[in-house]
């Protein structure tokens, strides 16, 4: 009986086209992330969305925004932005009101919970990032930083989050 030569795994199955494994690098590498960060904002009762809004309507200031105007700035789209909207409304983090120029416009602003909530979380989100990418130097965060922003404008998802 003549006995099969076994080929090497890696001549076995052929390797994945190199998009192919960039993408899951990408989404293996946003799933690591955004599970440390729910890990950091749970204690806080903050969904990683929840805390992307306040996010988003600090940054906003006084003026606030109409709500499709927070949904197109969020990092993951939420389908039923009234229903996560009107929890945080519920728990005195965001506060909704009509414009008097233009009843039709609800603008979404951030109430003083909602900034007190984000101030104690600014240091341990900072050393969040800090303890993810410490390891790679500035020059490469950039290239980094430039590189995800192209594809992602290539994508036809331009958006920056906040």
């Amino acid at each position: 009986m003549v006995k099969k030569r076994s080929l090497p795994k890696s001549k076995r199955t052929p390797q994945p086209d190199l998009e192919a494994r960039v993408f899951v690098n990408v989404m293996r590498t946003a799933d690591a992330f955004a599970r440390g960060a729910e890990a950091l904002l749970k204690p806080t009762g903050l969904s990683g969305t929840q805390y992307n809004i306040l996010r988003i309507l600090r940054g906003a200031g006084d003026q606030g925004l109409a709500c499709s105007e927070v949904g197109g700035r969020l990092i993951s789209r939420d389908p039923d932005m009234t229903r996560l909207l009107d929890r945080m409304e519920s728990r005195g983090w965001i506060v909704r009101a009509r414009e008097e120029k233009d009843r039709r416009v609800v603008k979404t602003r951030i109430t003083e919970e909602g900034l007190r909530i984000l101030a104690g979380l600014d240091a341990p989100v900072r050393a969040l990032h800090r303890k993810q990418l410490h390891h790679l130097p500035e020059k490469q965060l950039l290239q980094l930083a430039v590189l995800l922003e192209r594809a992602r404008a290539q994508s036809g998802s331009q958006e920056s989050g906040d």
